[in-house]
């Protein structure tokens, strides 16, 4: 670890000292020099500018800001970067294979599985989870599995039969 610098912030007394840290986004390591506070949501959008990941609610209800850290699916605002040293992250920015989409973000497109696509990213990252950790077995399965991710403009019927058509294409 490299020296720290220090803030303090006088209105309220507090003096924290930044972190230095090593993230593996998208299997590639990135060093950052953090508050500790940082969220890996703002860590994501504000410090290595990968805005695929959308701040909805920030409160972790609506799934705006879902991201797989090792193959699990968390709500990248309730989380602090500092927490993921040594993990794998992956945003929607790392899954496609250069050019070539992953079969969700295909199934998304071929099935109209957004309207506004604000929370598209979320709901992609989401759904790979709920294929790979075997939650899509049959509609009602995939809905509660899925309840995390808010589409306020409803393309819920569409975001059920991408994730189905997808399941097929990714091996669990």
């Amino acid at each position: 670890m490299t020296e720290s610098t220090f803030v303090e912030m006088k209105d309220v007394g507090i003096v924290t000292r930044n972190a230095q840290i090593a993230l593996t986004i998208n299997g590639r390591v990135r060093q950052l020099d953090l508050d500790p506070r940082t969220s890996l949501l703002d860590a994501l959008r504000e410090h290595l500018q990968l805005t695929g990941t959308k701040k909805g609610c920030d409160h972790g209800q609506c799934g705006a800001c879902t991201v797989l850290i090792n193959g699990r699916r968390i709500n990248s605002c309730l989380t602090l970067a500092v927490m993921h040293e040594g993990d794998e992250i992956t945003t929607i920015e790392g899954l496609a294979n250069g050019d070539e989409l992953h079969p969700m973000q295909s199934a998304f497109i071929d099935h109209d599985g957004f309207q506004c696509g604000y929370c598209t990213p979320g709901q992609i990252c989401s759904a790979v989870a709920c294929v790979k950790e075997g939650h899509a077995n049959s509609d009602d399965e995939i809905r509660e599995w899925m309840s995390g991710n808010i589409c306020r403009c409803g393309a819920y019927p569409n975001i059920l039969a991408a994730i189905k058509d997808a399941k097929g294409k990714l091996s669990t």
